[in-house]
């Protein structure tokens, strides 16, 4: 029972050496921060998805432009998505250069496939923000934990070199303390490189979609009189 009690977590944490404590106080927060990146991101993401399906069916199937833009600038409307902002864009200089004298059918539409396009990049932006952190946290943090790991596992040999017979019952206690800093890390990292893995791919679908639209609605512009 006395060797459970010392082989506790929250003992093996308050024993732990300084470097092993700030490595863990360091993963611990991370993690936290990861945790809070993917939960705001998966809402992110899914509402994203969910503006994009339902702008698809409401331009597919409303041929007016025009209301389709005043929807969509509307000041009391709170939901507005990606994909509607970046048709939003892509029409209001449609409408800028073809109210302008001397402009050519070819300038007008790549004046307006410009526009789309800037658009569409401030969406990517704001899209990918924080996936870098994640991928960051899944890539560094095992190693974190392994710095935390060879030191704790140093400290405790080092203690044996003053003891004259090494018993299992000595030496447990550091390693395991020290092994709890790789648990950490391992901790940390997984669910940041699932989560990364999983809005990457989703947030590549909504580009491709997103790239798709341009195209489309850049042939439907063209067919406009």
């Amino acid at each position: 029972m006395e060797l459970i009690q010392d082989l506790s977590f929250v003992h093996l944490v308050a024993n732990a050496s300084v470097l092993v404590q700030l490595v863990m106080g360091l993963l611990l927060s991370v993690s936290l921060m990861s945790w809070w990146y993917i939960f705001l991101k998966m809402f992110g993401v899914r509402a994203a998805v969910k503006q994009t399906v339902e702008f698809e069916d409401a331009f597919w199937g409303n041929p007016n432009l025009n209301a389709l833009y005043q929807q969509a600038n509307s000041q009391a409307r709170r939901d507005v998505g990606a994909l509607e902002r970046i048709f939003a864009a892509g029409f209001a200089e449609f409408v800028k250069l073809k109210k302008t004298h001397g402009v050519e059918s070819a300038a007008v539409m790549d004046g307006t496939r410009r526009a789309m396009r800037a658009r569409y990049q401030r969406e990517m932006d704001d899209l990918e923000s924080h996936l870098s952190f994640l991928a960051t946290v899944g890539s560094v943090s095992p190693y974190v934990g392994l710095l935390g790991t060879v030191w704790g596992i140093m400290n405790a040999f080092r203690g044996l070199s003053s003891v004259g017979q090494a018993t299992l019952a000595q030496v447990a206690p550091g390693i395991a303390e020290a092994l709890v800093a790789t648990a950490m890390g391992l901790f940390a990292a997984i669910p940041a490189v699932v989560a990364y893995n999983r809005y990457a791919y989703d947030i590549a679908r909504l580009s491709s979609r997103f790239e798709s639209f341009i195209e489309e609605f850049s042939n439907v512009l063209q067919r406009q009189p």
